[in-house]
């Protein structure tokens, strides 16, 4: 596996962050979107990203090639919960099961002081077991379970919360 590195995210890299996670749709194991969603319609999210309490990261490879992508986004949006972030990682297809996803969790671990975080949640489908074989590696804990609470292609499906606390 090749060395990766991580970049702050810019308007231009929207297209590809947009199609890498378009590109996981179909699988109904990732996300609760069921059809794709379009650059325009992601604009928003992306400025409610910054480089210095809510980074929106490029993974890139050695020869600036884009693997993947990885943020940090606020949780339940109240000044209470600052200190908590729902991590979100979306590897290239061309990437997926190969070990980046360690690495790329990893570093978010390592770097979430820098971003006054303390307090890391995934939200993960009970069925996406690569996901949560992922964090729970890490150390990441089931929080919350809700059962059946999404429909994909008519089959209900339950979400898990898992969260980490970071010292």
């Amino acid at each position: 596996m090749q060395e990766i590195t991580f970049r702050n995210a810019s308007l231009e890299d929207l297209p590809k962050i947009v199609e890498i996670y378009n590109s996981t749709i179909p699988s109904r194991m990732v996300t609760a979107d069921t059809e794709p969603v379009s650059v325009e319609s992601r604009k928003q999210w992306f400025a409610e990203h910054n480089a210095e309490t809510r980074p929106l990261w490029i993974i890139e490879d050695q020869q600036n090639k884009i693997l993947g992508w990885v943020s940090f986004s606020s949780f339940y949006g109240r000044p209470a919960y600052n200190g908590t972030v729902e991590l979100s990682i979306y590897m290239d297809e061309s990437c997926r099961g190969k070990g980046y996803g360690k690495k790329v969790l990893q570093y978010c671990i390592d770097n979430a002081g820098k971003f006054g975080v303390k307090t890391l949640l995934g939200f993960i489908f009970l069925h996406n077991e690569p996901s949560l074989k992922l964090f729970r590696h890490f150390g990441f804990e089931d929080w919350g379970v809700f059962p059946d609470v999404a429909v994909l292609d008519g089959v209900e499906r339950t979400l898990v919360i898992l969260g980490k606390r970071i010292e």
